[in-house]
């Protein structure tokens, strides 16, 4: 179907009113899970051909995820879906105000690569509980796990409810050329500021998943063995192709040599000490962004690792340290397996580093100063972040998980999907037994009494 034709279809089937009732969202909802569940390792099996990532990331990290979302989507939508009542105001007695979530209507979701199964169909599932049409387009740069996803889609919606728009630059540029009621973007800060520029010329409203360069920081009271395992995991799961992945370390001088050997400990404990041949290290997904993974690493003072095989886009964990200061691996979010270690004596050698770059996607604290913590929260602007862990902000449904400046627009995930992709009509139910005269003219009521009614508002 061409994409102007999908469209207008779409746009026609929103106006049949059917993606408003609940019950069609929830049947078609209950089918999606259940062939997910019947295809969860084909989608498994579509990841590791696209960057061997391993089945464990890729249960955990995108299909198991996904229906968690999804069913959590099923057993609350009635509850989501019904109109709020608010306390009235005096001035409207008598009267009930409601607030009444609805769809906004055609929704053009585009995804990434780096999860390219989650970051698909976790917006997507959103999208549709809040009653909207959706075109998804997944990567390109993930083949595999898009056939796969064009596949589930088609088995499940009707395509002027749902479709998948496969191929490269060219199709997102179409399709952001096309009037959509709302737009959801995952992916890099360059092509978001693209999006958003196409948005606004249909004054369309916008999610933006970006990223950022997210810092980490490890200060003199941090339980160092335990951050170095966590940070390991964070850093390393998905090759470092992660958005909320810790991007730097910021070490107190005092604990950087016990943080390095703690990394490297729990790197090999990890991954073996052929890191090539683990099972459990995927790869890079792109040839182009390996090959700028290792133009990064060209010149920098390497701790750890730093070997690389092209035929295999292989780029095994490497520390680099004290890398120079807006150059190289510090120049902009690194989104791979590299892991710059710079040392600092005072929070204002953190402040200079949080300060030269955007509010990052996350941010992480390693520390048993309960007012250190609470400094850095208050002081620095982040998306979300954990503290004494890394990544883990991301698997509670109930905190939403987005970015701010920088690192993006609005938030997801529970309930906050839902609520993304539902506008907010205000209603006010007005009585009919009672009529105060006060507010019609000829005005009758002194000037002086006037200028209280903000008291009473």
């Amino acid at each position: 179907m061409m994409i102007d034709n999908l469209v207008q279809e779409q746009s026609k089937f929103f106006k049949t009113q059917q993606t408003k009732d609940i019950a069609y969202r929830k049947q078609l909802l209950k089918g999606f899970h259940k062939e997910l569940i019947l295809h969860e390792d084909a989608i498994c099996d579509a990841l590791y051909a696209d960057f061997k990532k391993p089945k464990f990331e890729a249960l955990a990290s995108e299909t198991q995820m996904v229906l968690s979302e999804l069913k959590y989507a099923i057993d609350n939508l009635e509850f989501w879906a019904k109109p709020t009542k608010v306390k009235s105001i005096w001035t409207n007695f008598p009267s009930s105000d409601w607030i009444y979530p609805e769809p906004f209507g055609n929704v053009l979701v585009i995804a990434p690569w780096n999860y390219p199964f989650l970051l698909s169909i976790s917006p997507l599932i959103g999208a549709l509980a809040a009653g909207n049409t959706v075109v998804l387009k997944p990567s390109e740069l993930s083949p595999n796990t898009s056939k796969i996803i064009v596949k589930l889609i088609e088995n499940v919606f009707p395509k002027e409810y749902v479709s998948v728009v496969e191929g490269g630059i060219s199709v997102s540029q179409e399709l952001l050329s096309k009037k959509w009621d709302y737009i959801f973007f995952t992916g890099s800060s360059r092509v978001g500021k693209i999006v958003y520029k196409s948005a606004a010329e249909h004054l369309t409203p916008v999610t933006l998943e970006l990223s950022g360069k997210n810092p980490c920081i490890v200060d003199a009271t941090a339980s160092i063995q335990l951050a170095a395992k966590r940070i390991v995991w964070g850093k390393f799961l998905n090759a470092g192709q992660t958005c909320i992945a810790p991007d730097y370390i910021l070490v107190h001088s005092s604990k950087k040599d016990e943080l390095v050997a703690g990394l490297k400990q729990h790197i090999e404990k990890s991954y073996g000490k052929d890191i090539e041949k683990s099972d459990d290290f995927a790869r890079i997904a792109t040839e182009g962004h390996y090959n700028k993974l290792k133009e990064i690493l060209k010149g920098e003072d390497v701790l750890f690792g730093g070997s690389f095989d092209d035929g295999e886009l292989y780029i095994a964990p490497t520390l680099v340290h004290e890398p120079n200061f807006n150059e190289g691996a510090m120049a902009d979010e690194i989104f791979g397996p590299i892991l710059p270690i710079i040392s600092y004596e005072s929070e204002d050698d953190i402040d200079t580093y949080l300060t030269n770059y955007d509010k990052p996607l996350a941010l992480y604290i390693f520390s048993n100063d309960k007012r250190f913590q609470k400094r850095i929260i208050a002081k620095y602007g982040f998306g979300g972040g954990a503290i004494n862990d890394t990544i883990v902000q991301i698997i509670n449904k109930k905190l939403p998980f987005g970015g701010v400046g920088g690192s993006g627009i609005g938030g997801y995930h529970g309930k906050h999907t839902f609520d993304l992709f539902s506008h907010k009509k205000a209603i006010v139910k007005r009585a009919t037994w009672i009529d105060v005269p006060v507010r019609y003219a000829p005005y009758t009521i002194p000037i002086k009494w006037v200028k209280k009614i903000k008291h009473l508002l």
